[in-house]
Formats: structure tokens, sequence, C-alpha cells
């Protein structure tokens, strides 16, 4: 396992809570400036969405001036959800805002509190852009594990995170606490929505209790991979944004076949850390010759 340090934000109750229950709220640990990079990045692929709209004539305005919780789902009010799920029921872009929110101080020393302080940053991040009467923003009951069941990880580490206030009207998490001691669940792939997502059937779920977590934005909902979760539909008028992020100790499967994470904290060797332009080049770790220099600095 990895070497654990005495480093993290989390307190000995919040510790021994996620460590019974599987999970754990942090509420309001991201402020709005914390959340402006991401913003920033989620706008700039909206816009990118739009143009091509507007030139394929689906659109006649690229409504720039909407606010960012409604400009997704007004672009496509009049569309069908084919049109919208073209682009994918979750974005895994290299825009730099997304990097900031991964690699913020204040995620990594709450993670470092369960993990220890060797942390990489999995792959499979998520941006989700839950918008109104699009059946696959509804995510079935799963266990994340399902995405990965043969690589040698565990913990992995969820933390999702709302950009706008989340509730039981826009599509909310929900969780069943402590099923994160289970193994993983015979799961099959969801038909209804065509989108590929794991599921259980509902013989699977026992009668363990279902708790709604609506959180308001910058939010993080830490949860185990093996812990039961869905997500209800969005029947608001807005866009239900999210971000799933998932981190797990330096010495467990770095999961290439679903792309290239990163190491996000390294408390035994941090001139290896990746930054920015490492991510944005598909390194895992800091440049060599940047992370010598880093080093020979350290003595």
């Amino acid at each position: 396992m990895s070497q654990r340090t005495n480093g993290g934000s989390l307190t000995k109750d919040q510790i021994a809570f996620y460590e019974e229950e599987g999970y754990i709220v942090l509420p309001d640990l991201l402020t709005e400036d914390d959340l402006a990079p991401a913003r920033e990045a989620m706008t700039t692929k909206v816009s990118m969405i739009a143009e091509e709209l507007l030139r394929d004539g689906l659109i006649g305005d690229a409504l720039e001036n909407r606010p960012f919780k409604y400009r997704l789902a007004e672009l496509f009010r009049e569309l069908t959800p084919d049109h919208f799920l073209k682009y994918g029921r979750s974005w895994r872009d290299r825009i730099p805002g997304y990097f900031q929110l991964m690699s913020h101080p204040k995620i990594l020393d709450a993670v470092e509190s369960l993990i220890g302080g060797e942390i990489f940053s999995n792959p499979v991040y998520n941006v989700r852009p839950k918008i109104p009467r699009v059946a696959a923003g509804a995510v079935p009951w799963h266990q994340d594990k399902s995405y990965w069941p043969d690589a040698n990880s565990n913990p992995v580490i969820t933390v999702w995170i709302p950009l706008v206030d989340a509730n039981e009207v826009n599509g909310c998490l929900h969780i069943k606490p402590r099923t994160h001691k289970k193994q993983l669940l015979k799961w099959h792939i969801e038909k209804e929505t065509g989108t590929g997502y794991t599921a259980l059937s509902e013989s699977q779920l026992g009668k363990t209790r279902t708790v709604a977590l609506p959180v308001p934005a910058g939010s993080a909902i830490l949860f185990n991979d093996r812990c039961l979760h869905m997500s209800t539909p969005n029947l608001s008028d807005e866009v239900r944004w999210s971000v799933d992020l998932r981190y797990q100790p330096t010495d467990q499967d770095p999961m290439p076949q679903h792309g290239i994470g990163f190491l996000a904290r390294s408390r035994l060797y941090p001139w290896k850390a990746a930054e920015l332009d490492d991510w944005l080049a598909g390194r895992m770790e800091r440049d060599s010759s940047a992370a010598a220099d880093a080093a020979a600095a350290q003595g």
C-alpha cells in the first residue's frame, strides 16, 4: 500500500464516517473563485458546440449572453436528445480549467486524509452537463468499479462536485450507505438510453436505505468506487453541471486503457507532480528535465 502521511484536511470523525458509510459530504468545499476556471472551461466547450450548431443550421442564435446554468439547455431546447448526445453524455476535454480543478489543493487535501500523500488522478474524470428532457442525464444504480472491473485499483475515490446547486429537481446524487463493503456486483449495460451506462437490477439493491444528497455548488461528495449510487432526471429548466473526479494511491493500476491520468501530489517526490503543461501534453508526471531541476533545487 502507499505510504500514509499525517497530512490531509479531514477530521478523525469525518474519516471514521467515510470508512463506515462509504461516503462523506464536504459542504461548500470550494469557493466561486475556486470553481471559476472549470466554469470557464465549460463555457469554452459550450461555445464550440454553439458554433457547430450554427454552422449546421440547427440554431439561429448562439445565446452568448445567456447565464451559465441556462445556456446549454436553451441551445438544445428545440432539438432532439440525439442532437445533444452527439457530443457525449460526459466530456473529458483537456482544457486548462479542468486541470486546475483536478489539482486543487482543497480537493487533494481531503483525498490525502483517506489514502495518503501519494495521489494519482485517475484518467476517468467526467464533466457532466445534465440538461432537461434528455433521458441519458439520469444515471442508473451502479458501482463506479463496474467501469474498471479488472483494474488492480482499490481504493479509488470519486470526488463529485456540482458547479450549480444540485437538488432533487435538477437531479442530485443518491447513494446507498455502507454498500462499499460489497464486492463488485454483476452488472449489465443499460439499454433504454443507448448511452452504455452500467446498471444494476432492482433485486440487487437490497434493503439498504437510499440517501438523497442535495448540495450547493462547490460542495464535494467523496465516495468509494464500490458504493452504490445513482442520479435522477433533470426536471428543471437549467443545466445541472457537475464533475466527477477520481483519485487513487500511486501504487495502483493507472488504467491506461481509459486514458492518461497524472501524478497529482507526491509528498515523497514533490518535484514529480504533473503541472498543466504536462497534462496538456499527455504526460503522467512532470517533464523529466523540469523535474530534475526541481529535485536539485530541493537538494
